[in-house]
């Protein structure tokens, strides 16, 4: 029996279209090759030179002196920021069975006196019933409420610090300042530590509302940036006095980017000895007592009517007519207060703006209607002197 051998496979012939296939990839193998290397050789190159680089810092340009402003302003900042304080303010809640303690906000203020009192906005410490300060060098202290001026936007706290941590601030006056001259306001924008901001004087005589809705006259305005946080601190010129202390801004934005008013320091200055003596600022008054002025308007009249005088008080002296009723029940009106001093008194905020700017004891000459609304009326002046009222 012969042995079974398999048939040899036949080799098939390769044709050209397949060799070309083949020759073409490794030439796209070759190309891909090139291009890989002709990309990485550039970076590699640069690799190697940097690795050689000589990498040292730059040499610095020496800056020379700085001008004499930034000189200025640096030593005022340095001399008048430690006066300037920050204010927290907070109260405390029921809650259940334990009280909490809650947030009311914060401020900036500054030291009046050795003796820890310490000046801010009224807005600052409203609503609160416990206050804390802290001093430039950090130290916190508990404060107690001296007392405030909401007419004015004023406050005075105390605290018990040793008074060679207590700087008092430098005072200046608001009576000789011009639109262009520059100021300066420092404060704790947000919270954080005391910054410094400029700006010029914008524009004066200005009238801003108050905490209790009365305005306040003779407000200073600026350009220097007042951001939430700034209420309550000083407002200086480029000597480094108190010319006013920040209290509002405004801004169509809400930000910081707006224009800044300030109590001006010659208020500051009449309002706080009052404040620290009597808690409160011990307003001057003619001694009257008025008609409302939604009845005055409806009479058709302009001006503030007197309902009553207090018995000898400044009105009563001076003749003041009060509104009485005759026997067979027909109103007599009394005097109509049309004027103070020169300045015109259509209501009764013109003669809070009038009163405001004197003091308990001046003198001041009051225009007057006499039976106002009739044929017999006359226009009449009269000195009265002005005495305390209670707020």
């Amino acid at each position: 029996m012969s042995q079974y051998e398999p048939p040899v496979e036949q080799q098939r012939p390769v044709s050209a279209a397949t060799g070309m296939s083949r020759r073409l990839n490794v030439l796209i193998v070759i190309l891909v090759v090139l291009v890989g290397i002709s990309l990485v050789q550039p970076w590699l190159q640069k690799r190697r030179s940097l690795s050689t680089v000589d990498a040292e810092p730059r040499l610095v340009t020496p800056r020379g002196d700085l001008a004499e402003d930034e000189k200025s302003t640096i030593e005022l900042f340095r001399h008048a920021s430690g006066s300037v304080v920050f204010i927290s303010t907070s109260s405390y809640q029921q809650e259940l069975f334990n009280a909490a303690e809650s947030p009311r906000g914060s401020g900036t203020g500054f030291v009046w006196d050795t003796d820890g009192h310490v000046v801010t906005n009224f807005h600052v410490v409203e609503g609160g019933d416990r206050w804390k300060v802290t001093l430039a060098d950090n130290s916190t202290w508990d404060a107690e409420l001296v007392g405030g001026e909401p007419r004015r936007d004023l406050a005075v706290l105390r605290i018990m610090a040793p008074s060679d941590l207590l700087r008092p601030i430098v005072i200046g006056t608001s009576t000789d300042l011009q639109v262009g001259q520059k100021v300066f306001a420092i404060g704790n924008p947000f919270g954080l530590d005391q910054t410094l901001t400029t700006g010029v004087v914008s524009g004066l005589e200005r009238q801003i509302r108050s905490p209790n809705g009365r305005m306040i006259e003779g407000v200073i305005q600026t350009d220097a940036a007042v951001n939430p946080g700034n209420s309550g601190g000083p407002l200086l010129d480029s000597a480094g006095r108190l010319i006013g202390v920040n209290t509002a801004i405004f801004s169509p934005s809400g930000a910081s980017v707006g224009i800044g008013f300030a109590i001006p320091v010659d208020i500051v200055n009449r309002s706080v000895p009052q404040i620290l003596k009597h808690g409160r600022v011990i307003s001057p008054g003619l001694g009257i007592l008025i008609v409302p002025e939604p009845v005055v308007e409806r009479m058709g009249l302009a001006g503030v009517l007197v309902l009553n005088v207090v018995p000898g008080q400044g009105a009563a002296k001076a003749g003041l007519q009060p509104t009485t009723r005759d026997e067979e029940g027909n109103l007599n009106l009394g005097d109509l207060i049309i004027g103070v001093d020169g300045r015109e008194v259509k209501g009764l905020k013109d003669l809070y703006t009038a009163l405001d700017q004197r003091e308990v004891g001046d003198d001041v000459k009051v225009k007057v209607l006499r039976h106002p609304g009739t044929k017999q009326a006359q226009e009449l002046e009269v000195t009265v002197s002005l005495q305390s009222v209670s707020q």
